[in-house]
């Protein structure tokens, strides 16, 4: 029975989601349109939104994807996010990042 649940975990740790690794460079130019609440350098000057500069590149990249689908609500980034592809999502969370 041991052996059932271990294998179980393992299954669970293995099947979570994945990040690719994103390019900064180009995470860079497509962060224009972010720069307008989360600041030019993910720095915001408004307490309502966000710092991003800094943050884990793997939980930028979940939350964007969270937005995107659905998963997370908010009448500001739902729509942001829903066109953004999964390399757009790794490039961006890569850029933040590293800042």
């Amino acid at each position: 029975m041991k052996k059932w649940i271990a294998a179980i975990a393992a299954v669970a740790l293995l099947s979570g989601p994945t990040f690719a690794a994103g390019n900064a460079d180009a995470g860079k130019a497509k962060s224009a349109v972010c720069a307008a609440c989360h600041g030019a350098e993910g720095i915001s000057a408004l307490e309502i939104y966000p710092n991003l500069a800094g943050q884990k590149e793997a939980y930028l990249a979940a939350q964007l994807q969270h937005f995107r689908d659905g998963e997370r609500n908010n009448p500001i980034m739902a729509p942001m996010a829903k066109p953004l592809s999964d390399d757009d999502i790794a490039d961006l969370a890569a850029y933040y990042a590293g800042l």
